[in-house]
């Protein structure tokens, strides 16, 4: 933030004294002010050239029509002018290229608009053999807009095949449960399926017609910045921290945060406590089609602006939503979710001790490493962690697992004190800053908290501030990191710029804010943990081990590279690593629900390369069936069960002074630690770890 600083200092002088000598408007000065926060205080800006147009006209084509359902080839051909233009259109703030895409895209549109119900108004043929592929990456525009329409007829097709398909289902069920039933005939079915899709084409260009200019031009400055990194960002003043907020405090809704890409609305966490982790509905990856509220047909989500989306989402504590869900084996399901309040109880560090025919174990649980700004001294991640470790050591415990899954980082500074409690002393991660700058944070207490065996468990989506203590006790050799085959790899900080702060005296309202990334860190041993992450001594095969998932499947991400290693001792008391890795890997091979959770993340990475759908309905449904009996393989999964007993330690020590709310969560917490596989392994190394221990090794129960 030292740069900002100076920034701020000299962008004053620009613009506040001669604020009547600019004459350009709100968008012109976006684009003066955010290429030069972007070039001055990027961490590795890039040249603004050729190259980086050619980039940006791509992005935003993308950004714009990913799936191909406006713009025709002539309309690509007219913008291809500026194709390598637009870096001497955002270096002189011109706006020719956007204003001529703005004015085409919203003409292509409302030409869509003028023909979409007619294509509607006639009944669909189920029984000829057509098919539709959806393979946006590698489809190519199209030349007429008589072909532009026949893909639409296919689009509407599909929609409506789908909902009679599973209105079919429906009115067997109700046979099923009553003989006297009188099963509507598939002419009525398919009038009904036809009528919805119509009824969200309708609500799906309502909301296009509430999408603005500037929103528009939101999507032209982050095709811009994104070419930097991907985790640069413009946030426009309507949508600046709105959807972070509202899905990540204490809210009233479903306990999910939600992503947009490539039109397709997918959960991307599940919030502790909430309705979804309570009720164990949906997971990671589950992209959500429809949404439906009481007596109201579902609604067609996929069209829609993400904070469209989430207000249908969201509402009242004890409210039903109906959401119709492709599951990320590629099923589809109607999943009935109430309402809650979510709580933010649940983002705080919890543990739970783990009893063994032979010892007691604790397992601490970090969601993220949460601080409070205003603070440090009040409740912070190592706080609460220092205490959970405490409690355990009262308990006697052989060894401690860090569970740091899904945690996407957070406060650096707690992280810097957490790695304390199990070093002397020593450096901790290394940070360098715009301007190439290096500072080393380190562990200045020489007090160890915990000394004995440690495991780290994490998984793709362990990011950031938790990939540095997973990285710093690796190389310490402090403690074996077992998970997925890496983690995340996002090694970057990002700063958010209120640009409103640049310029005095500012006429043109509301400017926004702007993520930029400033920083990166690096680990002790010199390697960066960008796009690498921290790869596991010990490899788990998990759902998502085929699954693009990651930093390095990012566009634009910053590259790896090594800096010198600094100056560290790694752990005096070595324990026998070899040992239990190599047990470990025996365990591994050989156990039958490993084997099938690797069986079912290839079945779910070839659903997720199928872009062809018949357009039949009989083969359609057969895909469907399959696909349903298929899947039922591995419900095998859910049988597992530990044979170890999980004992949640209430973190103010009486559980009559816990909420009957969180008391149930923690029981869920419990029963889901027993089933679960990962944890079941991590207690096995430490077992090994605690067997190879030398008669004098004592563990430490001292800095209280």
């Amino acid at each position: 933030m030292r740069f900002f600083s100076i920034f701020f200092i000299f962008i004053f002088f620009l613009y506040g004294f001669n604020n009547k000598e600019v004459n350009t408007d709100k968008d012109k000065l976006l684009i003066e002010i955010i290429s030069y926060v972007i070039e001055r205080g990027h961490y590795d800006p890039k040249e603004i050239n050729d190259d980086f147009s050619e980039k940006v006209f791509e992005k935003y084509l993308e950004n714009i029509d990913g799936q191909h359902r406006f713009l025709l080839e002539s309309d690509i051909k007219t913008f291809s002018r500026f194709k390598y233009k637009i870096d001497d259109q955002i270096k002189n703030a011109d706006l020719d290229f956007f204003n001529l895409s703005y004015e085409i895209i919203l003409n292509r549109i409302g030409e869509v608009k003028s023909f979409y119900k007619d294509l509607l108004e006639t009944p669909f043929d189920f029984t000829k053999d057509e098919n539709i592929i959806l393979d946006y990456k590698n489809q190519s525009y199209f030349i007429s807009q008589i072909q532009l329409k026949k893909y639409w007829r296919s689009r509407f097709k599909l929609s409506t095949l789908d909902r009679f398909t599973t209105k079919k289902e429906e009115e067997n069920d109700k046979f099923q449960k009553d003989s006297l039933y009188q099963i509507k005939s598939d002419q009525i079915l398919e009038e009904e399926s036809r009528k919805i899709t119509l009824e969200n084409m309708d609500y799906f260009f309502q909301n296009y017609s509430e999408f603005n200019r500037k929103d528009w031009f939101s999507i032209y400055l982050n095709s811009i910045v994104e070419q930097f990194d991907p985790h640069t960002f413009y946030f426009a003043p309507s949508d600046k921290d709105k959807f972070d907020t509202s899905m990540s405090g204490k809210f009233e809704g479903i306990g999910a945060r939600l992503t947009k890409r490539n039109q397709e609305v997918k959960i991307v966490e599940i919030i502790s406590g909430g309705p979804l982790w309570r009720d164990k509905l949906l997971e990671v990856g589950d992209i959500i089609l429809k949404v439906g509220q009481k007596n109201k047909e579902s609604v067609d989500i996929s069209g829609m602006r993400l904070d469209d989306a989430v207000n249908l989402i969201k509402g009242p504590k004890g409210t039903e939503v109906f959401l119709t869900v492709k599951k990320i084996d590629g099923t589809i399901s109607l999943v009935t979710v109430v309402r809650d309040i979510v709580e933010l109880e649940e983002t705080y560090a919890k543990s739970s001790i783990i009893r063994t025919k032979e010892n007691i174990y604790g397992l601490i649980e970090i969601p993220k490493f949460y601080v409070d700004f205003k603070d440090y001294k009040e409740r912070n991640a190592a706080i609460d962690v220092k205490k959970e470790i405490n409690e355990l050591k009262k308990r006697n415990v052989k060894g401690i697992i860090l569970d740091l899954r899904n945690n996407g980082g957070g406060s650096l500074k707690a992280v810097v004190d957490m790695t304390g409690f199990f070093i002397k002393t020593g450096p901790v991660v290394q940070v360098k800053s715009t301007g190439g700058k290096k500072e080393i944070l380190s562990d200045i207490d020489a007090n160890i908290f915990w000394n004995g065996p440690l495991v780290v468990l994490v998984n793709e989506f362990s990011a950031s501030a938790s990939e540095i203590i997973a990285a710093a006790l690796q190389d310490y050799k402090r403690a074996i990191v077992i998970g997925s085959k890496q983690t995340f790899g996002k090694g970057t900080v990002q700063n958010m710029v209120d640009l409103n702060r640049i310029i005095s005296s500012n006429t043109y309202g509301d400017l926004g804010a702007l993520k930029v990334t400033t920083d990166k860190f690096y680990r002790i041993n010199g390697g960066s943990t960008q796009l690498e992450g921290v790869k596991s001594d010990i490899i788990f095969p998990n759902r998502y081990k085929y699954v693009e998932i990651g930093e390095k499947d990012q566009d634009n991400p910053l590259k790896w590279d090594k800096i010198s290693p600094a100056n560290y001792v790694k752990w005096e008391k070595m324990l026998n690593y070899d040992f239990s890795m190599k047990k470990s890997k025996e365990r591994l091979s050989n156990n039958f629900y490993f084997k099938l959770i690797d069986e079912q993340a290839k079945w779910i990475k070839k659903q997720q390369e199928n872009f062809s759908y018949s357009l039949n309905y009989v083969k359609y449904n057969l895909k469907r069936v399959e696909d349903n009996q298929y899947s039922k393989r591995f419900e095998k999964l859910n049988n597992y069960e530990s044979l170890y007993d999980f004992e949640w330690i209430p973190e103010a020590g009486n559980r009559n002074s816990i909420s009957p709310d969180l008391l149930e969560k923690r029981t869920r917490w419990q029963e889901s630690l027993k089933k679960d596989l990962y944890v079941s392994e991590a207690i096995e190394v430490l077992k090994d770890l605690n067997n190879e221990l030398s008669s004098k090794y004592k563990i430490a129960n001292t800095k209280k």
